[in-house]
């Protein structure tokens, strides 16, 4: 990202604005405390009838100015469940990188490993594009504000 590394944080943890950059993913808190451990937060992927809950408990946060900022989840819903996270390095005074992992247990055992291998291609797709808007809503290349 074309952008300093607290303006990169504060777009990714700003979870009522995921829409405007995450494809078809609503973000809500589900607690009231704010962020950091042990706060929440839901993301509602919705294609056509078909939603998809993930429900999220924060178990590290490591905000500006540490670095890399750090933020850890455990996905605690009835289908994805399992751990992700993602990075925010500074690479220099107006270039950041993200680096988002994920670590999930799949449902249905055999089944949902061979339907990973289906679904994964898209799955990458889906969080490239989503990325490649966060980037131009960071960077005000759509003639968004910048958060």
């Amino acid at each position: 990202m074309a952008a300093p590394l607290d303006r990169v944080w504060a777009a990714l943890i700003d979870w009522e604005k995921h829409a405007d950059w995450m494809l078809l993913t609503k973000v809500h808190r589900t607690t009231d405390e704010g962020d950091g451990v042990g706060a929440g937060i839901e993301g509602v992927t919705r294609l056509g009838p078909i939603a998809l809950r993930d429900t999220m408990t924060f178990s590290q946060w490591q905000p500006p100015p540490a670095r890399p900022a750090r933020c850890v989840v455990e996905h605690i819903g009835a289908i994805v469940r399992g751990s992700g996270a993602f990075e925010v390095e500074e690479l220099g005074p107006e270039l950041s990188r993200i680096v988002w992992s994920e670590w999930l247990q799949l449902p249905l055992g055999l089944l949902g490993e061979i339907g990973w291998v289906v679904v994964r291609p898209g799955v990458a797709l889906f969080v490239r594009l989503s990325l490649r808007r966060l980037a131009r809503v960071i960077e005000g290349a759509d003639g968004a504000l910048r958060p």
